[in-house]
């Protein structure tokens, strides 16, 4: 299974860009989807994550400010994000709970996009 993600770039403070997320390979089911980041010299935190496309869960960060989305047909994600400040500048991670062939739940990684916002 690979996770393909997509949309980050530069922005100014006050801008908006959106991510997503795209998987591929052999997908039974997915359960949770969601991003994390993690900037320089931090560790990685999560910044939303979606179960089913029903309900979210955002750190208390962007709270307001960015929106998960999820096509269940497609096992798409997305990540809205607006209003943004210079401390997002992180790397972000798309991830996704799998539920393979061999009847395994997994948890994937996408390959990561920079998100730089300046001041």
């Amino acid at each position: 299974v690979q996770l393909q993600a997509s949309g980050g770039g530069l922005v100014q403070a006050g801008g908006s860009l959106r991510l997503s997320c795209a998987p591929s390979g052999s997908i039974v089911k997915i359960s949770d989807m969601g991003w994390f980041r993690q900037a320089p010299g931090d560790g990685r935190e999560l910044v939303a994550r979606t179960f089913g496309g029903a309900t979210a869960d955002y750190a208390d960060s962007v709270q307001g400010r960015f929106t998960i989305s999820r096509d269940n047909a497609k096992n798409t994600v997305q990540l809205q994000m607006v209003s943004l400040k210079p401390e997002d500048t992180a790397v972000y991670y798309c991830y996704a709970r799998v539920l393979d062939p061999s009847v395994q739940w997994h948890g994937y990684w996408g390959q990561g996009t920079l998100v730089t916002v300046s001041s």
